[in-house]
């Protein structure tokens, strides 16, 4: 009875680590859809504006003065880069969800499997 209560600890303790691996993962795409709205709003902010106008760029302390046409493509590599990144963190949450249901499953059955023979066993 010892070797299932172990194998049944083992998954417990794996589905443990896959529940805070989980909660990373979804820390992280909150984060990214957060920068992904402000760059949304930049963008928008940016096809407001004429083409003549002075644009900023915040470097340490200091702001430099950047050309349009500049800000505008590092925008849109940014929201490319953070829409990449929130697929493969999505992809990962999928993966994670799905080993958890099997971990889950499967104390599941090891759970109703010992209940079973000490049942059998009392009677």
């Amino acid at each position: 009875m010892s070797e299932v209560q172990k194998k049944l600890q083992d998954l417990s303790d794996d589905y443990q680590k896959l529940q805070g691996e989980l909660s990373t993962a979804v820390e992280a795409r909150q984060k990214l859809e957060s920068q992904q709205q402000e760059n949304t709003t930049v963008k928008k902010e940016f096809d407001l504006l004429a083409d003549d106008a002075n644009i900023y760029k915040q470097i340490g302390p200091v702001l430099l003065k950047q050309d349009k046409t500049e800000a505008v493509m590092a925008v849109n590599a940014r929201l490319e880069y953070i829409d990449k990144e929130i697929k493969r963190i999505e992809s990962q949450i999928k993966d994670v969800q799905d080993k958890s249901e099997k971990i889950k499953m499967d104390i599941i059955q090891m759970q109703t499997a010992a209940q079973q023979q000490q049942e059998a066993a009392a009677a």
